[in-house]
């Protein structure tokens, strides 16, 4: 039976510069839908990335009632953990139910959102075949840079890279691990099979 798990956690303030800062999340995807071109995935978006993609989502599904974001309240408090957590919660929310509806999830942008690390205005122009990357390209560059997880084509890697297939971390000591470039997701216990 097919399932999609999402979480929406780890949430970091951001500086933009000396006086402007932002929160951003980690989304963490695993799934087995044949929907998604990764099984397992995870990047880090704002607030304002999860108004775009519904606005998105909105303008292609005109005949979807869509969730609701948590609202936008001016006396959000990013130092206080109870807000961050509300909104966290809410995003969660968003996202599971978006993740439930077939027609959504033929969309591309939800995929680039999930997926990728791609700025909104670079998922428009993947989507609209501005760029010479596909959708499933992108997924697939991204993920390549981002090792964190078990690799679903682990006998492929093995057989290109002996050297670290015995070890259980991710660096080999030889030079820069693919870890010092991820956007430091860690594993979840949900994701972990017995």
């Amino acid at each position: 039976q097919e399932f999609v798990t999402v979480l929406v956690r780890d949430p970091r303030i951001q500086k933009e510069d000396s006086w402007h800062s932002y929160i951003d999340y980690e989304i963490f995807i695993h799934t087995n839908s044949i929907c998604f071109t990764r099984k397992t995935s995870c990047v880090r978006r704002r607030y304002r990335e999860f108004v775009w993609l519904r606005q998105r989502l909105q303008s292609n599904a005109v005949l979807i009632q869509l969730p609701e974001l948590p609202s936008k309240t001016p006396f959000f408090n990013m130092n206080n953990p109870n807000h961050v957590d509300h909104r966290r919660q809410g995003l969660q929310e968003f996202l599971e139910k978006i993740l439930q509806d077939a027609l959504l999830l033929s969309d591309s942008r939800l995929h680039l959102f999930l997926q990728t690390q791609l700025s909104p205005e670079d998922m428009e122009a993947c989507v609209s075949g501005q760029t010479k990357y596909s959708v499933a390209d992108a997924i697939h560059s991204f993920a390549s840079l981002n090792r964190r997880f078990p690799i679903e084509d682990e006998e492929r890697k093995k057989g290109k890279n002996d050297a670290d297939s015995d070890s259980e971390s991710s660096s080999s000591g030889l030079g820069p691990s693919d870890d010092s470039i991820s956007c430091g997701c860690k594993a979840s216990p949900a994701s972990e099979e017995s």
